[in-house]
Parts: structure tokens; sequence; C-alpha cells
């Protein structure tokens, strides 16, 4: 395993309530959601789950049991396509203990909007690219005008691939991540290991894969495909405890514990890909068929099951603490 490349320097990180040092991050969950809807479906078919205020409250109470367990930072990887609305989030931020971060990037699981096959290099509409001109200004400036600045890039492939438009994202995220230095994670897909593709395609774009986190790795159970993205550079997501409906958390715990007794402590981060609210799977689906998908079960579940397997407080800061810091301000 190579030795991770040391950052020259750090930069401050931005949240939705302003930059931040980055000693001020602590324990991170980097791979989560606020609420994950769709703006059309949302207006013209409501969901009868949904209740704006309602939702709100039930985030701000949540993360307010994340303060108390020792949680001081969530990273929101609600990206365009998957309803993001920073406004409705700084809602929830603007009374939180805990510091949350936006993204930016494009969730191409339905492939991107028609707007961006007119609007592109050389096509009918012959523009420069507006989907590194939206992740830059996202960056740089901020959110839909709310002035929230993202601290991360999320880009998407699945079993099938990386389609035309996945690589049209992943070539965008690359450019703005080699202008700004925000870190890129994925969606990736586990079974057909995806994550190497990813690495792959990101790697001849010129992004260093020690700013990548293959998401969703945890999936796997296969030790020679972890340990390969890990090898390259890139850190393991160990981001969905709780989603027991894509692997089991023993399953999780027992691929995790084998990465650790291999020394990879310095690739791996933990999370839940959970969400206050989803429209896709709505709350009353979720506590019926997946009730430990919530962001407090790394530390009422799994946390204590890694501790009385053996595994030291240093380890976890290392995972939880210092290697969510070095992807965000490295």
């Amino acid at each position: 395993m190579p030795p991770l490349t040391k950052p020259s320097g750090t930069r401050t990180v931005p949240t939705f309530a302003g930059d931040i040092g980055p000693d001020e991050l602590g324990t991170t969950l980097i791979h989560e959601h606020v609420f994950v809807g769709h703006q059309e479906l949302d207006l013209n078919f409501p969901h009868p789950e949904w209740d704006e205020e309602s939702a709100i409250e039930a985030a701000v109470e949540g993360l307010g049991r994340l303060y108390a367990l020792g949680v001081r930072t969530v990273v929101d990887l609600t990206v365009p396509g998957l309803g993001r609305d920073a406004a409705r989030v700084q809602r929830v931020a603007s009374r939180s203990p805990v510091n949350l971060i936006a993204s930016t990037g494009y969730y191409t699981a339905g492939g991107l909007p028609h707007y961006f096959h007119t609007h592109r290099p050389g096509g009918p509409v012959d523009v420069p690219e507006p989907l590194e001109e939206l992740f830059l200004r996202d960056i740089r400036e901020g959110i839909a005008g709310a002035g929230i600045r993202a601290g991360m890039l999320k880009v998407y492939s699945d079993a099938k691939g990386i389609t035309p438009d996945d690589a049209r994202v992943i070539g965008a995220a690359a450019s703005a991540h080699l202008q700004t230095g925000v870190p890129i994670t994925t969606h990736s897909d586990s079974a057909s290991r995806g994550g190497k593709s990813q690495q792959d395609l990101l790697q001849r774009l010129g992004v260093p894969l020690e700013r990548v986190i293959i998401g969703h790795a945890g999936d796997s159970p296969e030790l020679d495909y972890l340990m390969e993205l890990a090898d390259a550079g890139s850190t393991l997501g160990f981001d969905r405890f709780g989603m027991e409906h894509t692997a089991p958390d023993e399953q999780r715990i027992s691929t995790l514990l084998a990465l650790l007794q291999r020394g990879y402590a310095d690739r791996i981060v933990l999370s839940h890909d959970a969400a206050f609210f989803s429209r896709i799977t709505p709350p009353s689906w979720r506590s019926r068929t997946v009730p430990h998908w919530h962001m407090e079960n790394l530390h009422t579940r799994i946390l204590p099951r890694l501790r009385a397997c053996g595994v030291s407080e240093a380890v976890l800061e290392t995972i939880l603490v210092h290697n969510t810091k070095r992807l965000l301000a490295g």
C-alpha cells in the first residue's frame, strides 16, 4: 500500500454556517443526506408523507441527537438529481449545533436532463461545458444564490457501468477538482467492482486518487477488490451502515475488521447514506423494512460492536476524525 500524499497545506472548509477550520470538523459522517426529493414530482405529485415544517423539525432534532453522541460534522451529499434545495437545508443548519457541508455534482441514475444534451460543446447549442460551470459556481460563489459553497463533489455510476452521461459528469467534476482541490466522492456499484472503472477514469483525467472516496465500497465483502482500490490511493466508503437491503451490517463489520487487521485504517470512512426524509425510500418504508437505517446507527450499534471486537479508540479516531479531516481540508 503506497503512502498517502501529504497535503502541502490545509484550507478552511465551507459549511452552511460559513467557513470553519479543519480542527473544527471533529467526528464526521461523510456520506449522508438531509432531504432527498424530486422538485417536479414534489410540485405536481406531492408525497403523502412529506410535510416541510415537520421534516425540518425532525432534522433539527435528529442533528441534536447526533451532537449529543459526539458527531460534529455531517456532509450532505444531496446534489442535483436528488432534489437539492440548499435554502431548505439552511433552515435546518441555522438551528443545528452540527456543521453541515453542502455538495455539488450530479446524480445521474436517470441520466442528465435534456438541457445538457442540447447545451454542450459542439452541441446544437454550442456552449462551454455547463456542468463544469455549475460545479465551479457552487464551489466558488455558492449554490443557487444562497451563498452556501459546496465542500464536496459527488459523481455516479452503477451496475451498467459508466454511461456517457456519467462520464460527462465525472469529467466536469475532475476539472472542478483540479481547479479548486475540493474532494470527489462517488456512488459506485460494488457487485460489479465499479469503483475500479471510476478510479481508472478519474486517474486518466489527472485526479490524484488520494482525493477520491469510492462510495459504497463497503457493500462488497471481496477483500482483494477493496484492497486494490485502497492500494491505488482512494479511501473506501463504508457508508451504508443500516442499509441492510443492500448488505447486512454483520457483513460490513466483518469486512471492516478484516481490513483493519491488514492495516487499512487510514483509507476508510464510515457513514450511513441515510436521510431525515427521502421520497425514494420514505419514513414508513424505512421504519418497517430497515429500522436501523438512520444516522445514529454507527454510534449506538456499530461502534460498540467494533470496540467489543478490539478496535481501539485511536483507530476509530483515525477513521472518524483524521481521515475525514484529511479529505475535506487537505
